[in-house]
Formats: C-alpha cells, sequence, structure tokens
C-alpha cells in the first residue's frame, strides 16, 4: 500500500491575470486531498472517489480526472498500468468543488502514491510538474499555481514564465496570520471554460482588458507589502478591489456577489471571489477567529459549506 497528499488552495489575490503573466498571491490550506494505492485486480488505473463533494462534483470531473492520469504517465511515470494494475482510492477532507484546487490537489496526491508504489523517488520538482500536467485535464493551459500550492503549501508570490522558462515562485513572510473563511457556492463550474471565456472577451476588447490588467498588477504588488506590513485593514480592502476587477473581466456570479456582500456585512475585512469563479468559492479576510466564526455560522445558517483556515502562525 502507498499513500499520498495534497494541499488545497486559496488564491488571495490574482487569478485569471496570473495566467497572462500577471502576479498573484496564493496559499495552500490545511485541507488535504488523500489518496491510498494498492495493487489491482484488473488492468488499468482505477480510481474510487469517496471525496467529500459540492454535488455533481464527481461525476461531472470523472473524465477528466482520467485523463490527467494519463498526462501524468505520459509525461513522468511512464508505465504500464495493463501490466501493472492498481487501484486507487482518493479521499480526504478538502470539500471539493471549484476554486479550492481540488483537481490539483488530486493530481499531486496521485503522483506522490504512484511514486511511493513504484519506487519513482520523484523529487517535490516532479511531483510539482505532474500536477501542473495533470491539472492541464481540467484547467486546458493552468497557470501553475494552484498545483504549486498543492505541492509545497505555504504562502507564495507567483508569476509565470509565460516564455516556458522556470515560474518565479516566492515563500512570503506574514506580518500577521490571516483567519480566512471559504464558503462554496455549491456552483460547478469548470474552469477551462472561464479561462476561455476571458480570453475571448480579452482578444475583443484588448485596449479595455489591458486596463484591468494593469489594475490588478497594481493590486497584487500592494497586497504583497501589506501582507508583510501586516496590514489587514488595507489587505481586506485589496481584496474588494480584486473582486470588483474580476468581475469586469465577467466571472463572477450572483451567488458569489451575494456571499462577499453577507461576509462583508458580518464584519469582514474583506472578501472576493476565488479560483476559476462562475461558481466555486469565496473568501473573506477577518480581523480574528472570533468574528471568522460568527460569519461561518451566518453562513451555515443559509445552507453553505464553509472552510474555517487560518493562513500563519
Amino acid at each position: 500500500m502507498a499513500t499520498g497528499s495534497g494541499f488545497g488552495k486559496a488564491i488571495l489575490f490574482g487569478e485569471h491575470f496570473v495566467v497572462y503573466g500577471n502576479a498573484s498571491i496564493a496559499s495552500g490550506i490545511s485541507k488535504k486531498t488523500e489518496v491510498i494505492l494498492v495493487e489491482g485486480t484488473e488492468p488499468g488505473f482505477k480510481i474510487i472517489d469517496k471525496r467529500p463533494a459540492a454535488e455533481g462534483y464527481i461525476e461531472k470531473y470523472a473524465e477528466a480526472q482520467r485523463e490527467s492520469v494519463e498526462l501524468m504517465n505520459k509525461a513522468v511515470w511512464h508505465l504500464d498500468f495493463d501490466k501493472t494494475p492498481v487501484e486507487v482510492t482518493i479521499a480526504g477532507d478538502l470539500y471539493c468543488a471549484s476554486g479550492v484546487g481540488a483537481s490539483a490537489a488530486s493530481c499531486v496526491a496521485m503522483a506522490r502514491a504512484v511514486s511511493e508504489h513504484f519506487d519513482l523517488n520523484l523529487s517535490e520538482e516532479e511531483i510539482n510538474k505532474c500536477g501542473l500536467e495533470g491539472d492541464k485535464a481540467y484547467a486546458g493551459t493552468p497557470s501553475g499555481i494552484d498545483n504549486t500550492c498543492s505541492t509545497y503549501g505555504g504562502l507564495i508570490f507567483f508569476r509565470k514564465n509565460l516564455d516556458g522558462g522556470e515560474n518565479q515562485m516566492d515563500q512570503l513572510t506574514l506580518g500577521k496570520p490571516l483567519n480566512i473563511l471559504l464558503v462554496s457556492t455549491g456552483i460547478t463550474t469548470k474552469t477551462k471554460l472561464a479561462v476561455d471565456g476571458v480570453r475571448e472577451r480579452k482578444e475583443q476588447d484588448p485596449e479595455e482588458y489591458e486596463i484591468v490588467f494593469e489594475e490588478a498588477e497594481k493590486v497584487v504588488i500592494q497586497a504583497k507589502d501589506a501582507l508583510a506590513e501586516g496590514n489587514l485593514i488595507k489587505v481586506g480592502q485589496l481584496m474588494d478591489e480584486n473582486h470588483e476587477l474580476l468581475q469586469e473581466i465577467r466571472v463572477s456570479h450572483p451567488e458569489l456577489d451575494h456571499l462577499v456582500d453577507l461576509t462583508r456585512d458580518n464584519d469582514a475585512l474583506g472578501a472576493k471571489m476565488t479560483g476559476g469563479g462562475m461558481g466555486g468559492y469565496m473568501i473573506a479576510l477577518f480581523a480574528d477567529a472570533e468574528t471568522q466564526e460568527e460569519a461561518a455560522r451566518v453562513c451555515e445558517s443559509e445552507g453553505y459549506k464553509v472552510i474555517r483556515a487560518r493562513i500563519g502562525n
């Protein structure tokens, strides 16, 4: 038996813009996807998916999940699962819905288990490559931020190298820990659709989108300084600005906007959609654990699934 795990993630600043070389800030979270791998009794790579998930999520991504295994195998593993079959059970405490890196977390977890089972001795860099390759089945052209958070955890400043070279990835130090709340809309949307939509609209109106992208870059750079200084008020204000920019490129959703307003009305310092959007998760920042918990209960009273998380010590 072999095991593996991958962190969930939260993008604090810069989703969608990061695909085009803008800076972004994201963090691994304590919730994980975990994998148990055993020898199979039938040829192939059999997957049993027992993850907690939004309604329809497992079924919607079943084909992409199978494709992700093929991509990772072609790029890194180079194994013949007909000759050496395996059975993989995916579980863990990461509640799967669009926006928390669930697809990348499953790829990273499977890569670690495959490496252990077949004595591949994959490095963390190679595990991260598996996460990126596998995530292509879900996102089309992923930025690389999800798999990086899933592999390494921690808070990172990330910039994609558009020329195919090494991505910029800097570990960030927080001036103060972040009490955050992730709230799921329960709406599952394929990230690829959101990414493709932005690309089409950007090509149709490049000048307008260029202005928005420049503003998004400024937000991330200011947020990097505010996080280092522990200026949570400023961090919250910048989260609000980031959400407005994401609304402008039309990747939010009425349910996400409702959750943003709901948490702001319940003492969030700032709130925004996180991840691919058009559903999925919203993230909110709070001054302390007490106000975070009060807002969590309000969201739960309306029937939403929440993740309580703390970034930093």
